[in-house]
C-alpha cells in the first residue's frame, strides 16, 4: 500500500515514466545514483534529471562522497517518505475542495449542453448566447445535473478513502520516525555513559598516580633532610 502511494507522488512531480524508481529506494538508507541508472535502465543524465524533479519538491535527500582517486563525488539518494505522503495529503486535499465546490455549484446552478458539439454552458453563458451553440448554432438542452452529481460524489468517496489511509500512513510513518530517534537517543546516551565512566576511571588512574608520585617525592626529600651520625672521637 504505501509502495502504490509512493509511486502516485512521484508520478505527480516527475511523470510516469518516473514511478519504478519507488521500489529501488530505501527508507533508512541512501542508494548510489549509478545503481539507481542501470537498475532502471536509463543513463546517468536521465536518472538525474528525474531525481532533481522529486528533490525540487523536497521529496528525496542525498549525500555525497567524493573519490579520493578520481576526485568527482557520487551522490546517494533517499526518499522521505513522510513528506511523501503529507505531499500527497495536501493534493488529495485540493481535489476534495475542487469536488466539492462542483458538488455544491452542481446543486445551486443550472448547466446547458450542445448535443452536437458536446460543450457545456454555464447559465449565464447560455443566456448571452440565446440559447445557442455559439460553435454550431444548435439550440442548447438543459443539462441533467443528477448523473453528474453521482458521479462526482463517487469520485469524492475515492479520495476520501484514499486520504484515510494516507493518514494512516502517515502515522505509521511517524512512529517508525519516532520509534527510530529514541533508539539512536538511547544509543547516544549509552555512548556518552560509556565515555563518562572511561573518563571517570582515567580521572582515578591519574589521581592515583598523582598520589604514588607525591608519596615518592616526600619519601626522597625526607631521607635527603635525615640528619647524618656524627662519629665519636676516640680519646
Amino acid at each position: 500500500m504505501l509502495n502504490n502511494l509512493l509511486k502516485e507522488v512521484i508520478t505527480i512531480v516527475a511523470g510516469k515514466q518516473a514511478e519504478p524508481i519507488v521500489d529501488l529506494f530505501s527508507a533508512d538508507k541512501y542508494v548510489n545514483e549509478f545503481l539507481l541508472a542501470k537498475k532502471l535502465n536509463i543513463t546517468i543524465n536521465q536518472t538525474r534529471n528525474i531525481l532533481y524533479k522529486i528533490a525540487d519538491y523536497g521529496l528525496i535527500s542525498s549525500t555525497r562522497k567524493k573519490n579520493k582517486k578520481k576526485g568527482w563525488y557520487t551522490y546517494f539518494w533517499k526518499i522521505e517518505i513522510l513528506k511523501s505522503l503529507e505531499f500527497l495529503k495536501a493534493e488529495l486535499n485540493k481535489r476534495i475542495e475542487q469536488l466539492n465546490y462542483k458538488i455544491k455549484s452542481r446543486k445551486t446552478k443550472q448547466f446547458y449542453v450542445c448535443e452536437n458539439c458536446k460543450i457545456e454552458f454555464s447559465e449565464e453563458s447560455a443566456l448571452f448566447n440565446n440559447f445557442t451553440c455559439n460553435e454550431c448554432g444548435r439550440v442548447l438542452t438543459l443539462e441533467d445535473n443528477s448523473k453528474i452529481l453521482r458521479d462526482l460524489h463517487r469520485s469524492l468517496n475515492v479520495l476520501n478513502q484514499k486520504l484515510k489511509l494516507v493518514n494512516e500512513q502517515i502515522q505509521i510513518e511517524q512512529q517508525r520516525l519516532e520509534k527510530k530517534r529514541n533508539k539512536e537517543l538511547k544509543k547516544l546516551e549509552k555512548e556518552k555513559k560509556a565515555k563518562r565512566e572511561a573518563n571517570k576511571i582515567m580521572r582515578a588512574k591519574q589521581k592515583a598516580l598523582k598520589e604514588k608520585s607525591m608519596k615518592s617525592s616526600k619519601k626522597i626529600k625526607t631521607r635527603k633532610k635525615a640528619p647524618k651520625k656524627s662519629k665519636k672521637k676516640i680519646t
